[in-house]
């Protein structure tokens, strides 16, 4: 039997993430004080997320019958932000100018994909790699977010709008690049909706982004007007 959208299994996953993401976030909070054992914190994390997803991917690599070898490279604002966090985490230093950009994407698509993964039923069983791995890099994604925002290992702030824009067109390129020379059928959901009969393609989905990072940055920036402090 397939799994099933808040069938046992995904249910089952929804309680122990959850249970886990907490204690993770509450044992951070309690005893992560210092800045050094913070970086520790989210290297490590940094380190886990990119073996989550690159197994991810090079599970979808032998998933049809054939070697594809091109599965290794992202094809939707889930991964390619699952792998850039990643990266930058590992690479970069507090603050730098891809969180500005990917801890959006990362947070927000992390949270739909964990309570609505759309790829649950491609395989026959909940632990098949392709669909336990997925919805795994999704999950550590949008919790590795809150831990940066809890450490202030980044500052929300309008004066980075750029990166996002800047990050935005990247996916874009890699899209079309996909799209004409690896023949990738509907990356970034350039061609096609995101959820079947609706018309969530890319050029919806953006506008819908822009609009929610824009009022996020007013907000944050009016909190810091009314009490001085650093969100």
């Amino acid at each position: 039997m397939y799994p099933e959208l808040y069938g046992r299994e995904h249910i089952t996953y929804l309680a122990a993430s959850l249970i886990v993401s907490l204690a993770v976030c509450i044992c951070s909070a309690k005893y992560a004080k210092s800045e050094n054992v913070q970086t520790r914190i989210i290297k490590t994390f940094g380190f886990l997320l990119f073996l989550t997803i690159f197994c991810n991917r090079f599970a979808l690599v032998f998933c049809e019958g054939s070697v594809n070898w091109l599965k290794l490279i992202p094809d939707s604002f889930c991964s390619a932000s699952s792998y850039l966090l990643s990266l930058c985490l590992l690479f970069g230093k507090r603050n730098n100018n891809v969180l500005h950009f990917v801890w959006l994407p990362a947070l927000a698509g992390g949270l739909i994909a964990t309570f609505y993964p759309d790829f649950l039923a491609d395989y026959p069983s909940f632990m098949h790699p392709s669909t336990f791995l997925g919805i795994l890099h999704h999950t550590m994604s949008s919790v590795i977010v809150i831990l940066l925002l809890m450490f202030r290992y980044m500052t929300v702030t309008y004066k980075k709008w750029y990166c996002m824009a800047l990050g935005f067109a990247f996916y874009l390129s890699l899209g079309a690049f996909l799209i004409f020379v690896c023949d990738y059928a509907n990356p970034f959901y350039m061609l096609a909706p995101a959820i079947p009969g609706t018309p969530l393609t890319v050029w919806v989905i953006a506008p819908i982004y822009l609009s929610v990072y824009a009022l996020i940055l007013w907000c944050i920036e009016h909190a810091r007007r009314r009490a001085p402090i650093s969100v």
